[in-house]
């Protein structure tokens, strides 16, 4: 008995830290807020020195031995360059971040939400971003999917930490991301052609975690499914978004840039 329950607070305390530091919107900050607000100015302002009007950018919310091995970011979700209204009134520009995150309270459930750069780092335990740039066309067709309202089109609000994206049963966040890019892509919202071509041209990332913890995060945490898998646990994630890209010709440039300026090829 005293090894199941071993067994269980570890399986709990990792997928409670993958979960919940990165596709929860609402943390506390871990970090000093003048670091955060500065490190999210210097993100935004690597992102518009590319020229980048649309890129996909990912956290850490918890310490890198904390997660899967080959996972490397807990949330990944959509800048786009765009016209924000401040509570004064007045209209700047700036990168509005597009996320999938988990309801609060109900964390088997997601939603669409929309937040600024700062919001999206207040909670990282690390200040390190993962920043990938399309292709030109490809951003311009970010833009279009999201500005059609066509990235709600393709949301299942049914969340798994580690949703299969080979089909539509469960969602995450980067499975969200991949479903928006391939909807510009193929220009369709048809979840059914997403899927098929997703199958023929994307790698998805083995998730390395002990088969008895897997059951047993199936059985015992809300968020944790394996329902879509058959075999192997695989699912999306930040770098396999960026292989995809670039094995299709489709990226600009991924990088991961840290507080200190350093930018390093991903």
């Amino acid at each position: 008995m005293v090894k199941i329950n071993s067994i269980m607070l570890s399986v709990s305390l990792l997928f409670t830290q993958v979960a919940s530091a990165g596709s929860a919107q609402t943390q506390e900050s871990l970090l000093p807020i003048e670091q955060v607000e500065v490190f999210a100015k210097q993100v935004e302002h690597y992102a518009a020195a590319q020229g980048a009007r649309a890129f996909i950018l990912a956290r850490v919310g918890r310490p890198e031995s904390d997660l899967p091995k080959g996972i490397k970011f807990t949330h990944t979700a959509i800048a786009i360059y765009s016209e924000i209204s401040l509570d004064s009134g007045e209209k700047v520009k700036g990168y509005a971040i597009h996320n999938l995150y988990q309801k609060a309270g109900q964390r088997d459930k997601s939603e669409l939400v929309i937040d600024y750069p700062i919001d999206f780092f207040w909670g990282v335990s690390a200040l390190k971003a993962g920043i990938i740039i399309p292709a030109v066309e490809i951003q311009q067709r970010i833009i279009d999917v999201i500005a059609s309202g066509k990235d709600k089109k393709i949301h299942n609000e049914n969340y798994s930490v580690i949703a299969n994206p080979f089909n539509n049963e469960f969602q995450n966040c980067t499975e969200h991301t991949l479903n928006i890019i391939n909807a510009g892509i193929y220009q369709t919202t048809d979840l059914t052609v997403l899927k098929s071509n997703a199958k023929q041209h994307f790698q998805a990332q083995r998730v390395k975690i002990n088969p008895l913890k897997l059951m047993l995060g199936n059985f015992f945490i809300d968020d944790v499914s394996t329902k879509d898998h058959r075999g192997k646990v695989s699912t999306t994630t930040f770098t396999t978004i960026s292989q995809y890209l670039q094995k299709n010709d489709l990226l600009a440039s991924a990088v991961v840039l840290n507080s200190t300026g350093e930018v390093v090829s991903l």
